[in-house]
């Protein structure tokens, strides 16, 4: 909580920071996760691939997944100011979807080798750390999520302030300062770990994550889709009307 708030406090340059610095550390600690599972359980991967060839409704728990994972689309638009043209643009979203997809892929193989009673497990990293049996490693696990939890939280309460600060100013009032960011942040963290606490994190991912999904893909999602991409052309051909008149 006042990890958070302590970063949101110094506006988009300390939140980009710590976008880049805990990527490095997000995507090394994957690699050598993949590399020791490979290692200590590896030969069991094909074998229970062969054995489960086939799951049902793979597809709509993928577009479930993606669905509520849109939100990061929203939470990281303060950020998107140094994308200053549609190719910036088109490559950014081009090299992101790959990126954001290979540490999942990169968990979700070794998990293949205890499945399906890794299903059960709260915490299914849990679960294959075990087997590693790297203490060292397993604490190396923890930093990285306890971090990316920083970065996804600071991202989120970061979005908030930003749109609070253009409604500030958009009335003539002075950019919020660092108090107020600060004051902002733990007023929303607060409200969020209560929750936690009052409905326990695990029933909360479980039970309001698909819902999540559905809510995205109606307010964010379907309207980009239909709503956005109809402005996008009638905006490309204003021009050409005009030359015409």
């Amino acid at each position: 909580m006042f990890g958070i708030a302590g970063v949101v406090a110094f506006g988009n340059r300390a939140v980009e920071r710590l976008f880049r610095d805990v990527s490095y550390l997000l995507y090394g600690v994957y690699a050598l996760f993949i590399v020791f599972a490979l290692y200590s359980f590896g030969h069991l991967i094909a074998p229970s691939f062969a054995a489960h060839p086939e799951t049902a409704g793979w597809a709509m728990g993928g577009l479930t997944y993606a669905s509520y994972n849109t939100v990061g689309a929203v939470i990281i638009l303060p950020v998107l100011r140094h994308l200053v043209s549609d190719r910036d643009a088109v490559i950014s979203g081009v090299l992101a979807g790959p990126l954001t997809m290979l540490p999942a892929l990169m968990f979700f193989i070794p998990m293949v080798a205890f499945y399906p009673a890794i299903k059960d497990a709260q915490l299914p990293s849990d679960v294959l750390l075990q087997r590693m049996g790297l203490p060292w490693f397993h604490l190396l696990f923890q930093a990285m999520i306890f971090s990316a939890l920083l970065e996804s939280g600071t991202s989120a309460v970061h979005a908030i302030n930003e749109r609070i600060d253009i409604a500030w100013e958009s009335r003539g009032r002075a950019p919020l300062s660092h108090r107020a960011r600060l004051t902002i942040g733990l007023v929303l963290l607060a409200l969020c770990m209560f929750a936690a606490g009052r409905f326990g994190l695990v029933a909360l991912i479980a039970n309001g994550y698909r819902a999540l999904a559905y809510i995205f893909l109606a307010v964010f999602v379907l309207p980009l889709l239909t709503i956005g991409v109809w402005k996008i052309f009638r905006n490309e051909r204003a021009p050409e009307h005009a030359l015409e008149t």
